[in-house]
Order: C-alpha cells, then structure tokens, then sequence
C-alpha cells in the first residue's frame, strides 16, 4: 500500500495546455533530459521514477493532444467526436485519473495563457466532486527562450498562480533542463503535501461515485 513511510511513492500526472505550447517537448525533456521540437498528435503515458528529497517517487505522466474546445458565447467546454465514450470523456477521465498537473502555455501566444484560467475551473470543479480542495497543480510558462516574441508578462503567469494557490515556473524547454526537473520536482512535493494533509486522491470506488454524481447532475441539468 502507498503511503508516507514507504521507500516508493506512486503518482499520475496530467499535462495540459493548447497546442503547440511545447507540452510534449516538456515531458520528453524531463523524461530523456533531450529536446525534440516536433511531435504529432499522439496520445502517450509515461512511467518514470526521480528521486525528490531522498524518496523516490514513480510518476505516470498522460500527456495527449489538446483537443477541447472553449465556447466564447458560454464559456463552456466541448470535446470532439473522438474523445466521447459511452461513459464518460477522456477529458473528464484524465481529470478524474491525475492526482496532480502540469498545466503549461506559451509566454509567445496570449490564447494558450487565457486558456490555463479555463483548465484551473474544470479541474477545482472535477475534483470537488471527489473531495479534493487543495489540488496539486504547477503553471508553467513555456517558450523563455523566446522572449523577444513575448506577448505574456512572467508577472501576469505569477499573478495566476496565486490566485489559484498554484507554484508556477517560467522554462525554455529548449534550452535549459535544470529548469524542467524543477517543475516536476515541484509537482512531486505539492503531491507529498496533500497527501500528507488528508487530501488523498479517491480510490476506485471514490471514483466511481463522483463520475455518478457528474452524470447524475448532466441529466438533471438536461431535463
């Protein structure tokens, strides 16, 4: 059993953000310490073990496309035809998997950024359903090598991240691995401190009941 006192610490991580913001070539960089700047649109988990203050800790890292879709006139999400399954959304699915995440844009595209505020509000909203207040989440500013096509103040990422109790980085995934590490290093102790607060992730069963409850609510909403 996973626990505080154990060698071993086990967590799943989601990495979010619009296209093109570098979400892949984060993971990869923190996974292989290499930069690859081109990807397709590819759905991948990862496993990977780091060792953060003496204890080593396995993260499982989802990261996929971006493929949700903000409404201007509502404001509300909708996700396209290949994500929908008898059940429930792969969106909703990595939201209800993650015990914490990774939510990255691009200091050189202003939409990527506005998007982060829409992410904060589906995932406090999903994970209340499960009991979980305090969710573990880092911001991050991606693309700081190129901040001569800056349109994000670094101010304005930190401003975020307070206000939504979050940590938040400004990296070039290009350039600087040190950097990288440290995101995940962060993500990794806002877990441990959940966790050592109470707030641990639902179970199975957990789970399953607030999907219940989400759906429950949809049709209600419905009728």
């Amino acid at each position: 059993m996973t626990g505080l006192n154990t060698a071993r610490m086990e967590a799943n991580v989601v990495v979010l953000g619009t296209d093109s913001v570098g979400k892949s070539a984060l993971t990869v960089r923190f996974l292989t310490r290499r930069f690859i700047g081109e990807y397709g649109d590819i759905e991948s988990i990862f496993s990977h073990s780091i060792t953060v203050d003496g204890r080593e800790q396995t993260l499982n890292i989802w990261d996929s496309p971006f493929s949700q879709v903000i409404t201007h006139e509502t404001g509300c999400w909708h996700v396209s035809q290949q994500d929908l399954s008898p059940e429930s959304t792969t969106y909703e699915k990595r939201l209800q998997w993650a015990d914490g995440f990774v939510l990255v844009y691009s200091i050189c595209d202003r939409a990527s950024f506005n998007t982060i505020g829409k992410l904060l509000q589906s995932i406090k909203a999903t994970k209340d359903y499960a009991g979980l207040q305090n969710v573990p989440i880092v911001i991050v500013g991606n693309k700081r090598d190129l901040h001569h096509r800056r349109t994000v103040l670094s101010e304005e990422g930190r401003l975020l991240a307070l206000s939504a109790d979050c940590q938040f980085y400004e990296v070039s995934a290009a350039e600087n691995y040190h950097s990288v590490l440290m995101v995940f290093h962060g993500l990794v102790n806002r877990v441990r401190e959940s966790r050592s607060a109470g707030k641990k992730p639902a179970g199975i069963k957990g789970i399953v009941k607030s999907m219940s409850a989400v759906f429950a609510r949809r049709r209600t909403d419905s009728l």
